[in-house]
């Protein structure tokens, strides 16, 4: 139910006021407060304003907003006050009850793993075996581990397999009058947008407007554009405003300055609490061995470590990815997720909820391709608890929505139907053709999303598409680039007979440009 404005915006401060009181920026607003009261310009008849435009001229007013900016951009904006906690994970039923079954599929694929391979979820390493790791730890990559028992606990494409069997049941046997007629392998009705809402969403994007990424716009010259772009980054960053650098990056970040606006997007100053954090994570990984470090390890061996970008990352990767799975902090974002983090009962315990602790620490399994969420920071960030707190944060801002089920805009569910959608609409001869010959395009596109197209595309156009996700906080600009890749290559599509055919046309991403083809897709379709 929606509420009105008033009372949606007085729950919403509400909220942040609340999140807001624990964090340490609290307590050193209240440090800096109090420090200023020995300063001669504050007098105590004026004390309140005096104290405010000290903390404005000192810039920590700037850090209040940015504190603020950020929960906006992350949490839902509230429900009704009556509305049970689940609604704000996910307001539909039947994806709550499609999500709660597959988690119960991917707990089983791991605990039948572990019985397989009589290897316990967690153990404490021996000592030895903690100072061995400790002095390899940046260089984990050297060792090779007998790893081939040890296989991934799901694929995306058999993710695909359970959204492709998602029905609402409320319309028994497709009797949904507007959406009879969707002929692409998700069947449950969502409201996508269309070409003219995503004109409309993504107009920074349009023909005459400059962007990096395109190299000859008739507009303007791209020299020229690039010079001036730099300059009001520059600005951008001088004036710490997370807002601002939002709306910015819409129209890509020059590479000298994608860091440091990534990060205050992101909100992410890595103060020396957090390098703390850091350390006691990883103190964590070295004394205690889960099962999903060798998932985890054998991951980054199938994925980045075959891969010519990102191989040289390898014991980044490890290290990212290691102290994520025992980062409890993670576990906010279930507030919400559709996911449920799963619970692990200490042995003989089974079903006593005073014995339950969540599995792996964070709540969450990584599957096959995981760790090129990481990969692609590793370009930006060579300073570990950096690289690893704008890896977390992306991850609980976007990345958690591409593996799980549920019916938010930038949910794989969502992406999947709007990619079809997409292609139904303007490219209707492609569609039926493949959908003919038994090629499904979500069976190709499928992966390069739940991705979010990392290990397909270049990496500096993987970056100038991370880019636009920051900088309109959504995902939909994924669907919309599969979109784009398949119109790019319809002429070649056309002459296929097969799904393995229509693969080996799209088999190589590596050589497209970004933002020409969203751009053409988008703003030079007939609509």
């Amino acid at each position: 139910a929606m509420l009105e404005p008033d009372r949606g915006l007085s729950l919403t401060i509400a909220r942040v006021v609340q999140r807001l009181q624990g964090s340490s920026l609290h307590s050193q607003l209240e440090r800096q407060a109090r420090v200023s009261l020995h300063k001669p310009e504050i007098k105590l008849e004026s004390l309140k304003e005096d104290i405010k435009d000290f903390l404005k001229t000192s810039g920590w007013e700037k850090k209040l907003q940015n504190a603020v900016y950020s929960e906006l951009n992350v949490f839902p904006s509230p429900c009704h006050p009556a509305a049970p906690p689940e609604h704000i994970k996910e307001p539909l039923a039947y994806m709550r009850k499609a999500q709660g079954s597959w988690e119960k599929r991917i707990l089983k694929s791991l605990n039948s793993m572990c019985t397989e391979l009589n290897i316990p979820l967690a153990q404490k390493r021996p000592v030895n075996e903690q100072k061995e790791l400790l002095n390899k730890w940046n260089e984990m990559g050297t060792d090779e581990p007998d790893l081939s028992l040890f296989r991934p606990v799901y694929a995306p494409k058999d993710f695909l397999e359970v959204l492709m069997n998602l029905r609402n049941p409320n319309y028994e046997n497709g009797e949904q009058p507007s959406f009879r007629n969707h002929l692409g392998l998700i069947q449950v009705p969502l409201k996508v947008k269309d070409i003219p809402e995503l004109k409309e969403d993504f107009s920074e994007l349009g023909l005459n407007i400059g962007q990096l990424g395109i190299d000859d716009s008739a507009q303007v010259p791209p020299e020229f554009f690039e010079n001036e772009h730099v300059r009001v980054g520059q600005k951008v960053l001088a004036e710490q405003d997370s807002a601002a650098a939002q709306q910015y990056v819409r129209q890509g970040c020059p590479t000298a300055l994608r860091a440091d606006l990534w990060a205050l997007i992101l909100n992410i100053s890595n103060q020396p609490e957090d390098i703390l954090y850091y350390e006691q994570l990883k103190s964590n990984v070295i004394q205690h061995d889960l099962l999903v470090d060798s998932l985890i390890y054998k991951d980054v061996k199938l994925t980045a470590s075959n891969d010519d970008y990102y191989f040289v990352f390898e014991d980044y990767l490890y290290q990212v990815l290691l102290c994520f799975s025992r980062d409890t902090s993670v576990l906010e974002h279930f507030t919400y997720s559709s996911a449920t983090p799963p619970k692990s009962y200490i042995q003989g315990k089974l079903g006593m909820e005073e014995y339950a602790v969540f599995y792996p620490p964070n709540g969450v399994i990584p599957f096959h391709g995981f760790s090129m969420y990481v990969a692609p920071l590793c370009f930006l960030y060579h300073e570990p608890s950096k690289l690893y707190q704008i890896f977390r944060e992306m991850y609980v801002r976007f990345f958690f929505r591409l593996h799980s089920i549920s019916s938010h805009p930038s949910g794989i569910v969502s992406l999947c139907l709007l990619f079809e959608t997409l292609l139904q609409t303007h490219l209707p001869q492609l569609f039926y053709h493949l959908r003919e010959i038994g090629a499904q395009p979500l069976r190709i596109s499928f992966k390069w999303m739940v991705r979010a197209f990392s290990g397909y595309l270049a990496t500096d156009q993987l970056l100038l598409l991370w880019d636009r996700i920051l900088g309109y906080n959504s995902l939909e600009v994924l669907a919309v680039l599969a979109a784009a890749v398949f119109a790019f290559r319809a002429v070649n599509l056309m002459e296929v007979t097969s799904l393995a055919a229509a693969e080996a046309v799209l088999a190589d991403l590596s050589t497209l440009k970004v933002m020409p083809l969203l751009q053409i897709f988008l703003f030079a379709t007939v609509t």
